[in-house]
């Protein structure tokens, strides 16, 4: 008799667990974002096509991925779509899978130079905790 009360007890134990898991598992409705998540490419423009507003853009890391431009996509330190040229180095690109395409939601020029830490070269910014310009304390 003790089996047959310790296999219930398994049984009902093991019924829990998948009810536990059936009610705490995301369903695809709830995961949109995870399918449509950004991806970073950086690398050297390999070539643009101005008629289907599209450019080829060599990864080191990855390889070379085509990646089309929209009206919403944003450009940083690049004077748009038409600043991308052929030969083009420190291109970045933030894009989405749309329609089983690469969209960018952002490209840039990476880089840019100057100062970025104070120092006896000028530039930087005040970090000691006091008031700073420009504040309004």
């Amino acid at each position: 008799m003790r089996f047959k009360s310790t296999a219930i007890a398994a049984v009902a134990i093991t019924g829990a667990a998948f009810a536990t898991t059936a009610v705490a598992a995301p369903t695809h409705s709830t995961q949109p974002a995870v399918a449509a998540a950004a991806r970073h490419f950086e690398g050297r423009v390999v070539s643009v096509n101005r008629s289907t507003r599209t450019f080829r853009l060599r990864d080191f890391e990855r390889g070379t991925v085509r990646i089309r431009v929209t009206r919403n996509t944003r450009f940083e330190r690049l004077a748009g779509f038409s600043a991308l040229h052929r030969g083009l180095t420190r291109i970045e690109a933030t894009v989405r899978r749309s329609n089983g395409r690469w969209t960018a939601t952002l490209v840039e020029r990476s880089g840019g130079g100057g100062s970025h830490g104070g120092g006896s070269h000028g530039g930087g910014s005040d970090d000691r905790g006091g008031r700073g310009r420009g504040r309004d304390d």
